[in-house]
């Protein structure tokens, strides 16, 4: 199961029915959870869960003990907004951090905040060296709280235009310092979250998720970017993490991502690899089967389809979701999809 942003966490924090939600999915066999903030300045959107301190650790623990009673295993994807944020959405004392003073364009310069409805983002500070190594620091933390709450690995989220990828794209990342220009110094903030996450929970608990070509959230295509991410692939192999996670989101953004890249990906860092991209079974079974990748991830499909692996197996017809209430508070749209049976 796919991570992907749902908005329940009122107050920050994982609640009875995020539980519910979860454990109703358990079949999945791995669950990615949600973006999961690890600092108050990544909070950037409204009703994201948070895991910095301990009781919001302690609130994932309703989570992670249903999914493993059932014999299926949790990472928490670790997620921090950076640039796309509104500050309406911060806690008290939080900044709106990015490796740049660069707001988003359209159409991704508006963001949700409730109360107040769709305002435009401002523009970010841009980090200083202290915050970058504070950020990383961040990251650990997370991972250790994570990990201390139950679950079995964390996911960094290196994809869909937050911090760390604002970091890798020249498009976000203006910065003259050793954090910035070369491909190195672009990938220098990935690594060193990579290895402060290592340290805190080992090697064999650290996924990544990346999204080559993608061009949400202001990303896309730069001049180099097939060298930038056969580099990335090569040092993860280096860190020998768990897996890469490669999104694609071709299909919502009709924005191609060449096959190359991802067997490029795949090549360099010889470890697991999991695809994510308006699958269909047969499409996953096929490329399964031709070794492209070793795990497919669903995302869209687990909404309204608390059974899909079920409903695969045996051939079940797949409800379909209701797209207006993606990201509203409560259950409706959330955890009341029936099974099948």
């Amino acid at each position: 199961m796919a991570p992907m942003t749902r908005s329940r966490a009122i107050g920050n924090l994982a609640n009875d029915i995020i539980a519910e939600y979860y454990e109703q999915r358990a079949e999945a066999g791995l669950i990615i959870t949600e973006g999961i903030s690890p600092s108050p300045n990544g909070l950037g959107y409204p009703r994201i869960p948070a895991v910095y301190n301990q009781e919001q650790s302690d609130s994932w623990k309703q989570v992670t003990s249903k999914i493993q009673a059932q014999g299926s295993k949790i990472f928490m994807q670790i997620m921090h907004t950076g640039r796309i944020s509104h500050p309406g959405n911060f806690p008290e004392g939080a900044k709106h951090l990015a490796p740049s003073a660069l707001a988003p364009g359209e159409p991704f310069d508006k963001m949700y905040v409730d109360g107040e409805g769709m305002l435009t983002i401002p523009q970010p500070e841009a980090m200083t060296t202290e915050q970058i190594k504070e950020a990383v620091a961040e990251y650990a933390e997370s991972a250790r709280l994570a990990v201390a709450a139950g679950f079995d690995g964390v996911e960094l989220h290196g994809a869909n235009g937050y911090l760390i990828n604002q970091f890798l794209n020249p498009k976000t990342n203006e910065r003259t310092d050793e954090y910035g220009g070369s491909i190195e110094n672009r990938l220098r903030f990935l690594n060193e979250v990579v290895t402060a996450t290592i340290a805190a929970i080992g090697k064999e608990k650290v996924g990544l998720r990346v999204s080559p070509y993608g061009v949400f959230n202001g990303m896309g295509e730069f001049e180099g970017i097939d060298e930038q991410y056969a580099q990335l692939a090569k040092d993860m192999a280096e860190f020998d993490i768990a897996y890469i996670h490669i999104a694609d989101m071709s299909a919502m953004t009709q924005v191609p991502v060449p096959f190359e890249i991802k067997a490029s990906i795949k090549e360099h860092f010889g470890g697991a690899i999991i695809l994510n991209g308006a699958y269909s079974k047969d499409r996953a079974t096929e490329e399964i089967d031709a070794n492209q990748t070793d795990l497919v991830a669903f995302g869209v499909p687990f909404i309204a389809n608390p059974d899909l692996v079920t409903r695969m197996q045996e051939g079940i017809e797949l409800a379909q979701p209701n797209f207006d209430l993606f990201y509203t508070p409560g259950a409706e749209g959330y955890s009341d999809y029936p099974k099948a049976k």
